[in-house]
Formats: C-alpha cells, sequence, structure tokens
C-alpha cells in the first residue's frame, strides 16, 4: 500500500481525485463517552443546566462534519447530501454512544466527515456535561462502515455489529 498524500519528493499533496468517477458514497463511524450515573440520568432526564445536550451534540456533530475540509489539512471539501448524528444510551456502562452516517455522491469518501461528526459531538456532550462530571472519557472512534469508490464495501470486522 502506497501514501497518496506524499509526492515522489516527500511533500505533503492533496490526492488529484478529478479523474475519479462520482458514485454515491456512504460512511458510519462511531464513539463512546463515558459518565457518572448521575450525568447520566441528568442527560438523559434534559435536566442540565446546559440544556438539552443530546440535540446541541446532534446539531455540533452535523456543523462540525460539514467543517472537515476546514479541519483536516489537505481534506477534500464534500458536497454532502445526507448526515445524521444518533446516540445510543448504554445505562449499564453509563455510555452514550454517538454513530454518524454521511453521504455524498462523489469522487472521494466521507469517512473523514463521519469521524469528525461523531468526534465533535462527543466533544459537545463533554462541555456540557463537565460541571457535573469531570471525570468523563471518551474513546472507541472508529469506522463502522463505508460503501461506494473504487474499493466497494468496507465493514470493520473489529468493531462492527
Amino acid at each position: 500500500m502506497e501514501f497518496t498524500h506524499f509526492d515522489e519528493q516527500g511533500n505533503a499533496r492533496m490526492v488529484d481525485v478529478g479523474g475519479k468517477q462520482e458514485t454515491e458514497r456512504e460512511a458510519r463511524a462511531r464513539g463512546s463517552i463515558f459518565m457518572s450515573g448521575e450525568c447520566l440520568k441528568k442527560v438523559t432526564e434534559g435536566s442540565m443546566s446546559k440544556g438539552d445536550v443530546l440535540g446541541v451534540a446532534r446539531v455540533a456533530g452535523i456543523m462540525g462534519a460539514k467543517q472537515t475540509s476546514s479541519l483536516i489539512p489537505l481534506c477534500h471539501g464534500l458536497n454532502l447530501t445526507n448526515m445524521t448524528i444518533d446516540f445510543e444510551i448504554r445505562e449499564e456502562n453509563c455510555e452514550i454512544q454517538a454513530v454518524c452516517t454521511a453521504r455524498t455522491t462523489g469522487r472521494t469518501g466521507v469517512e473523514m466527515e463521519a469521524l469528525t461528526g461523531v468526534s465533535v459531538a462527543l466533544l459537545t456532550i463533554y462541555d456540557m456535561c463537565k460541571a457535573v462530571d469531570k471525570t468523563m472519557e471518551m474513546g472507541g472512534i472508529h469506522l463502522e462502515y463505508k460503501s461506494g469508490g473504487k474499493s466497494g464495501v468496507f465493514r470493520n470486522p473489529g468493531r462492527g455489529r
């Protein structure tokens, strides 16, 4: 496997996708935030002093994903056709999982947008809850699925459901 973001002299470069065919592309990423039981209860009851934590985190994740090419060097700007952020509450672990699905029709994939969406959503949950629980931990952020383009379908064998 060769690294495509470097030229022959080792200089960083943006990959030229101009010759690629446009295809429908989708990516799904997932990550978790762990918190105290008290904090999770406030989030699920909607009693956090900063407001609707998951509603704000959903919007923040979508906004973050739309800014991916501004945040990640050499990332192509994409016209996203759909973006969702969903949350799964795992009370037994005091965990909230964020799942971001990104879609586009284009010449390059949307993996980075999905991963950025999850990351920003989790960071927003942290920000809105840190007054109640400073011990929160985020992790397990990974690409779960992607489709489209020359490489076709990918399912993460170590993480998928």
